[in-house]
């Protein structure tokens, strides 16, 4: 990736981080690489991890669905929810880390709405 490339995405993120703050909710926040997509829930001033998914694991993303596809994203998305649920969030803020809303990104919010989360 280059440089120029990546600072554009972290100057998005820098923008919609600071409006997240105000909001003092937990957030979901994701992560996404060539290879694998991340997301994690966050407490609302950020010190605490309440949820993770990523396509690292196993146990998800089985051996036809690759860890970098729209397909894991779905899967993702419904993972964390859950999680989230089960830990006592169902609210949270979408961060989605400078990165566009579009194809992966788009694809795990969507799975983590209709699986409970309220984003």
């Amino acid at each position: 990736m280059s440089n120029t490339k990546n600072k554009a995405r972290l100057r998005r993120a820098k923008t919609s981080r600071a409006k997240i703050r105000t909001l003092d909710v937990p957030s979901l926040s994701i992560h996404r690489t060539d290879k694998n997509l991340y997301a994690q829930i966050l407490s609302g001033d950020g010190s605490q991890t309440i949820a993770s998914a990523s396509s690292l694991e196993k146990k998800l993303i089985k051996a036809k669905a690759s860890g970098k596809n729209i397909e894991a994203a779905k899967i993702i998305g419904k993972a964390i929810a859950e999680r989230a649920i089960k830990a006592g969030v169902d609210k949270v803020a979408f961060d989605r880390s400078g990165f566009l809303y579009h194809g992966k990104v788009k694809a795990l919010a969507e799975a983590a709405r209709e699986a409970g989360l309220t984003i």
